[in-house]
């Protein structure tokens, strides 16, 4: 197998259509005699799993997936299509909602499911050292009986690996005290495109040079791919409560959020669902949600029960000030669980009630979310679909749940148009166009809104760092050049703008 004498840049359109050329015949009899029988997957029917992750609305078939097991075949995997001139796009569970690792159609999906050992518990240091396949949930299981656990819990948490995790700078529900991925990870082992393996960060309390583990955290599979994590292990909290606030106005219950943390409060969890969120989950779960709320917050304490009383009963006063018009606080552990499990349930209950859902993920300042929900609700009536919201309104992270019917022509491009006028006024307000569900495929257009020439050219510069010829992840997570000059997005004055990648074509 002979390395392609020229690779084009990845700046440039060129680069997209170099991968349609590629032979990959060779490359997949190369992989079946690195990988064991039967972990090298090429027929259309073992390929269909994979092709998207938990956004479904985009979905391609890769030429094949390769099944690791340990990082020597990771590394091997790895070097031989980098020889190749082959993308790779690396996968965990495939429970990402932005398209993360949707395939390329010329390359090959490198799954990290079947690594899925805890190699290392050690209480004492409260770490613990997994592989990327290992289930978030799994750690917490593995180390209870140290009292310990880890804190950031995705809705998807039963499932999502690590890795993904990692890929992602996944959140949860409690993330607003305890932090995101990039919060409670120690310290990653990577393997490189062209194999190498490098280490970033440390057990210690802080690592040497430039904190690489922070910028490869939320990477997006772009730079390299996780083969072992270290995550930071969390005493479990002595007592917990929640608060469920209903409230007659959308705009109050937005308000309220703001005054919780303006009164100095940082509850574990606080989270915001819609009228037709709760009646959606309702019937699911039966949380005991108020129906007739035109919205609610769950709000979280947790530590010492002296802790816990005294924010729950501020807590009361600053949500009935607020204009709560019922605030009910949990009696039992089970009671809780029960109030959490409704929120967790949203995006499921969503696909009760419509056939397809397409989730959002803009993050904008918390006193803005009820001018929000009040655009969202006339968007509703502009684009002619419902949305169901659930927010992880503590950190001001939007989750407008979209519904429509993917068999009806034009509904998805609709939905599309529904979802990038969300992320852009996400923008307008002062947010982003994500928080925890990352770029992926779905939101690359609208890092055009979000983001100038000169700031798209220095993520190129990092991802070129890492991966000069753009084999990991292509086409994710950061435009080109071109695209945003396509779309007539780009952030200058036309005449002061060239594109010497446009210019070679």
């Amino acid at each position: 197998m002979t390395t392609p004498t020229r690779k084009p840049s990845l700046h440039s359109a060129e680069h997209d259509r170099y991968f349609s050329t590629v032979p990959v015949g060779a490359l997949l009899a190369e992989l079946a005699t690195l990988l064991p029988a039967g972990n090298l997957l090429t027929g259309k029917e073992d390929l269909k799993p994979y092709e998207c992750d938990g956004l479904s609305a985009y979905q391609r078939l890769p030429r094949a997936v390769a099944l690791a097991e340990t990082e020597a075949q990771v590394i091997a995997v790895l070097k031989a299509c980098h020889q190749a001139g082959v993308p790779v796009v690396a996968r965990g569970a495939g429970t990402g909602l932005s398209g993360g690792a949707l395939p390329h159609e010329d390359g090959i999906v490198l799954s990290l499911a079947k690594m899925k050992q805890i190699v290392r518990i050690d209480p004492l240091a409260r770490l613990a050292v997994v592989q990327p396949g290992v289930r978030n949930l799994a750690i917490s299981e593995a180390v209870a009986s140290f009292g310990l656990y880890y804190a950031p819990d995705p809705s998807s948490q039963i499932a999502c690996s690590i890795g993904g995790n990692v890929a992602e700078n996944s959140g949860g529900v409690h993330c607003l005290k305890y932090g995101l991925t990039v919060h409670n990870v120690l310290r990653v082992r990577v393997v490189l495109i062209d194999g190498e393996v490098v280490e970033f960060g440390s057990h210690a309390p802080d690592a040497p040079g430039l904190d690489l583990l922070a910028l490869f955290i939320g990477s997006e599979g772009l730079l390299g791919v996780v083969t072992e994590v270290s995550v930071k292990l969390t005493p479990k909290p002595q007592s917990a409560q929640c608060l469920l606030a209903s409230f007659d106005d959308v705009l109050k219950a937005g308000e309220a959020v703001a005054a919780v943390i303006a009164a100095g409060i940082i509850p574990a969890g606080l989270e915001m669902m819609d009228q037709a969120a709760t009646a959606a989950v309702e019937p699911f779960v039966k949380a005991g949600y108020n129906l007739d709320a035109a919205a609610i917050l769950l709000c979280e304490s947790d530590g010492t029960p002296e802790e816990v009383a005294e924010d729950v009963a501020r807590m009361q006063a600053v949500l009935a000030h607020s204009g709560a018009i019922e605030v009910r606080v949990s009696t039992s552990e089970a009671e809780r669980l029960k109030f959490w499990a409704g929120r967790k349930a949203a995006f499921p209950a969503a696909g009760r009630i419509s056939p397809d859902y397409y989730c959002m993920d803009g993050t904008i300042p918390r006193k803005a979310l009820g001018t929000m929900l009040s655009a969202i609700a006339t968007m509703e009536k502009k684009y002619g679909l419902r949305c169901i919201n659930v927010f992880h309104a503590g950190d001001g992270n939007l989750h407008p749940l979209i519904l429509y019917d993917a068999n009806i022509p034009g509904q998805l491009q609709t939905t599309e148009e529904f979802g990038a006028e969300i992320l852009r006024l996400s923008v307008q307000l002062g947010g982003t166009i994500t928080g925890e569900h990352g770029v992926g495929f779905e939101k690359i257009n609208s890092m055009c809104e979000q983001f100038a020439s000169d700031e798209l050219r220095a993520f190129h510069g990092v991802k070129s760092a890492f991966d000069p010829h753009g084999l990991l992840n292509p086409g994710k997570a950061v435009p080109t050049l071109h695209r945003c000059a396509e779309m007539g997005r780009m952030h200058v004055h036309a005449g002061q703008l060239r594109f010497p990648e446009l210019e070679r074509l």
